[in-house]
């Protein structure tokens, strides 16, 4: 019986032996050398996924070539248990030639990958394109590829003669490191995991400077990404905003901060369904299921910087109008026009300011584009009118996917569409056909020239009806809520089924939208659907132009890189909950470094019944959005403030009267983000990257450089815990004064206030707050100056007619700079040109006066309407009447 046993061993033992002998010759042969133990030997940090499509069990595991250990109860449940040995077959690097602006060199691989359709040859070009800008690509050179339609700047033709980086091309396994020279920081290193290039698989990976990364979107997350085994998935979807979900937008750029507190910028030009990994080594990888590999890298080095050369490449965001900046009420359920007007009448009752009324699409005819209920809205255009009369201006909401149903000859948009080819089609050519709100529908295929004359036609047509100002472009991901691709399914090919499927909800591509496998006039839906509301923006704002010969305002909830040139944001369905209202802010402090700096959430929240201080408290955060709108779902109470006590009411017009005050500082700002790439809302960290304290705060906010929000963002709270970087900060309402040197500071925060802060050295342009922009912007000017420890201060005004197109190109504009030194305040004319001949410097408030004056001199003459604080250090001068386009001199001694 043991003779038997351990001979039973012994062929055990030979064919284990051969089994591994077989394997390894298989591998060999196919993968190239197998791993060894040494091989797998790799911190739980340092393993990259090699089974990102599906789970393997050991066998399956080591089949592929890589390294199984299974993950310990302890371990992160997203850890990869399969992962790739060190010597994983990449591609090798040949013929690495320098050329004028860069590199070239020929990726080889010899082994094929467990995905399908490897490509076996890749050309790799690096273009030094500036100083600051590197910009890499990596494509078949057999094979054309579909690449990413925006307008980027043009190839240099020779190198720039003071780079700040250094490329290294490691040859065998392929790697690409960039390093920056005055520090040796590495800012990219793609040797941590094999590059793979598959027809329908791209992965490359990268190490991290720090664990302070940021961007990355469109995700509900905190500023500061969560590197822990994170996944960040693209596929433009409607879906009321959760973590971990694939939401509106797509813009995989990021900011990545240094250990000295210089910053650096990645950004893959890639618009395909993809995931993006964060793990804790700290690394990243990419993995797109098509077209090429597209990077560029900025180098700053201050966070500001990197943002501003990112809006080099996908350009600066467009100039809104005035009236854009004011209060917007909106709400699914303004179900007439009686029910519109009467929501307005009700704002104006109670005295808060209010710009923009909008409708959803209750105004509608059987929820048809570019009609209007005759019962209910029977005298929309008189509505409209009256609006204009009031000095407001009106939006709407209009959708891509349009309703073919009605009788033939009845709905012309569609029967004009359908002649004209302007339709997303199926595999048989016709149009692809879904559900949304007006049943069956089609979907415009905004890549076709053809569509944005269609939509021009459509939009001029009906507002020679209806004298709308702008426009509210939804469910433009496309959305297609009642059926999953098309009412007669999808092909069963490998568009709709690739081998890898990005994490997206639902877990296929089609998920509540159309066949990846349509057809569009520039390629596959699979290759464009990321890009789908960004066409519809360019459509909507281009129509704009030529309708009203004004600037354009546009809204929209999908977006792709570059979406700022175009049109606006709104964060989309989010939830009435303290939870949203706190992810509002890193929402909209993201949107800012996307280059899209017209954008908010919903005042209170879109889904769901909210609370009188919840809905108070985000009045008071949305005031400080770049774009304020208050509107709900048909299904929720009224969120108006008008149904709230007179105590709410009252703390709400205070706060918009605010942010109507300070008006003109945001325009400028505006003007800054348009002609020079900065934020208007912008993080902490951009402001202060020397500051470590600042790299992860997002529960307070700047608009510019110079002023500081801090609300409340939790329940029963009436105090709040604010942090302030090294400087004096100054109350904008009292006055009063701190000097911080990096500092917490416990703030009282009763439930009628929001803390508002001056940053000293800057000055304020600000005018007395009317109901409407209109009327506000005859009011007279009034500067706040906050002095800095030394004494000095700077500010500066932009200012046009609000609303006519390229003011600035033409010279039809004003700038005015103001200075305090020495007890003095200055303005210097930069540029003067129209509007702002008109404006009165009527008051100023001068912070951090340390001594009460005894005279103010105007031009040299004794101004006796003046008055000092000692309490505060404040100093009030008034009744000044000073015109802002001539010099003027104030001084207090």
């Amino acid at each position: 019986m043991w003779n038997l046993s351990k001979e039973r061993k012994k062929s055990d033992f030979k064919n284990t032996k051969y089994r591994l002998f077989l394997f390894v010759l298989f591998f060999t042969s196919c993968f190239g050398e197998a791993p060894g133990p040494s091989q797998c030997l790799l911190e739980p940090e340092h393993r990259f996924d090699c089974a990102p499509e599906k789970a393997l069990n050991k066998d399956e595991c080591e089949g592929r070539g890589c390294c199984y250990l299974k993950t310990s109860e302890k371990s992160d449940p997203k850890q990869p248990s399969c992962y790739y040995p060190t010597n994983y077959p990449s591609y090798k690097a040949v013929n690495v030639t320098r050329t004028e602006t860069g590199y070239c060199a020929t990726l080889v691989r010899s082994t094929k990958t467990f995905m399908p359709k490897d490509i076996m040859e890749l050309q790799l070009e690096v273009f030094f394109e500036t100083d600051s800008r590197l910009h890499f690509t990596i494509k078949d050179p057999n094979e054309k590829r579909y690449e990413v339609p925006i307008e980027t700047p043009q190839r240099v033709k020779s190198q720039p003669s003071n780079v700040q980086y250094d490329v290294k091309i490691n040859t065998e396994p392929f790697g690409l490191t960039v390093t920056r020279k005055s520090s040796g920081e590495i800012l990219l290193d793609t040797s941590m995991a094999p590059l793979i290039f598959a027809d329908q698989f791209i992965q490359m990976s990268t190490k991290l400077s720090s664990n302070y990364v940021y961007g990355l979107g469109e995700h509900l997350t905190s500023l500061n990404l969560d590197l822990n085994w994170t996944t960040l998935t693209y596929w433009n979807r409607d879906l009321i905003p959760r973590k971990d979900a694939n939401l509106y937008g797509t813009h995989p750029f990021y900011v990545a901060m240094e250990k000295d507190g210089s910053a650096h910028g990645v950004f893959l030009l890639n618009s395909n369904a993809m995931d993006i990994i964060l793990q804790p080594a700290p690394a990243l990888t990419w993995r797109t299921i098509g077209g090429i590999l597209d990077y560029y890298i900025f180098m700053g080095p201050e966070p500001k910087t990197v943002i501003k050369q990112y809006q080099e490449v996908i350009g600066h965001p467009f100039m809104p109008p005035y009236w854009g900046f004011g209060f917007h009420l909106c709400r699914w359920g303004y179900t007439s026009s009686e029910m519109t007007r009467d929501a307005g009448k009700q704002m104006r009752d109670i005295k808060i300011p209010l710009d923009v009324q909008w409708n959803d699409i209750d105004y509608m005819d059987a929820q048809l584009d570019f009609t209007y209920d005759p019962d209910r809205f029977g005298d929309f255009p008189e509505m409209v009118n009256e609006l204009h009369e009031m000095g407001m201006k009106y939006v709407l909401i209009v959708e891509p996917a349009i309703g073919l149903s009605s009788p033939r000859g009845v709905y012309k948009p569609y029967e004009d569409g359908l002649k004209r080819g302007v339709y997303v089609t199926n595999g048989t050519g016709h149009p692809l056909v879904g559900k949304v709100w007006p049943g069956l529908t089609v979907f415009v295929d905004f890549t076709n020239p053809e569509a944005h004359e269609w939509w021009y036609d459509m939009l001029k047509e009906f507002h020679d009806k209806v004298p709308f100002d702008g426009l509210w472009i939804d469910m433009n991901e496309p959305a297609n809520t009642h059926v999953h691709g098309s009412i007669h399914g999808c092909p069963d090919d490998s568009q709709e089924n690739p081998p890898y499927v990005p994490k997206v909800v639902g877990g296929m591509l089609r998920h509540t939208t159309i066949c990846a496998s349509s057809h569009q006039h520039l390629s596959s839906h699979y290759n464009l659907h990321n890009l789908y509301g960004f066409t519809e923006a360019i459509a909507s704002h281009n129509a704009l132009i030529k309708i009203r010969g004004k600037r354009p305002f546009v809204i929209s909830r999908s977006t792709f890189a570059s979406h700022g040139r175009y049109a606006g944001h709104w964060t989309g369905d989010v939830e009435s909950t303290w939870e949203q209202l706190y992810y509002s802010i890193p929402a909209m402090l993201l949107f800012n470094m996307y280059g899209v700096p017209l954008v908010g959430t919903d005042v209170c929240g879109f889904v769901g019944n909210v609370t009188e201080e919840l809905c108070l408290r985000w009045h008071q955060v949305g005031a400080f959005y770049p774009f304020m709108r208050n509107h709900n779902t048909i299904e929720s109470s009224s969120q108006e403030p008008f149904v709230f006590s007179k105590e709410t009411q009252k703390a709400i017009r205070k706060v918009v009267l605010r942010r109507y005050m300070l008006l003109p500082y945001l325009y400028t700002l505006f003007h800054k983000a348009h002609t020079c790439g900065d934020t208007v809302a912008r993080p902490l960290f951009v402001e202060f990257p020397s500051d470590r304290n600042t790299w992860t705060i997002d529960r307070q906010f700047l608009w510019g450089e110079a002023i500081y929000i801090t609300p409340v963002l939790e329940e029963g709270k009436t105090e709040v815990k604010g942090y302030f970087p090294a400087g004096v900060w100054y109350d904008l309402v009292t006055g009063a004064g701190v000097e911080s040197k990096g500092e917490w500071f416990t703030l009282p925060t009763p439930l009628d206030a929001i803390n508002t802060h001056i940053r000293g050295g800057y000055i304020i342009p600000t005018q007395r707050p009317g109901m409407t922009t209109e009327e506000t912007r005859k009011n007279d000017l009034q500067l706040l100056v906050a002095l800095s420890a030394d004494g000095s201060a700077q500010g500066d005004l932009y200012w046009d007619d609000g609303d006519s197109l390229d003011t600035y190109k033409k010279g039809d504009y004003s700038m005015i700079l103001f200075k305090a030194q020495n007890k003095v305040l200055v303005n210097e004319i930069l540029h003067i040109n129209g509007e702002a001949e008109k404006l009165t410097l009527d008051y100023v408030a001068v912070c951090g006066v340390h001594a009460p004056p005894s005279k103010v001199l105007v031009n040299g003459a004794a101004c006796g309407n003046f008055k000092y604080f000692p309490g505060t250090k404040l100093l009030k001068i008034k009744k000044l009447s000073l015109p802002i386009g001539k010099k003027f001199e104030i001084k207090w001694a």
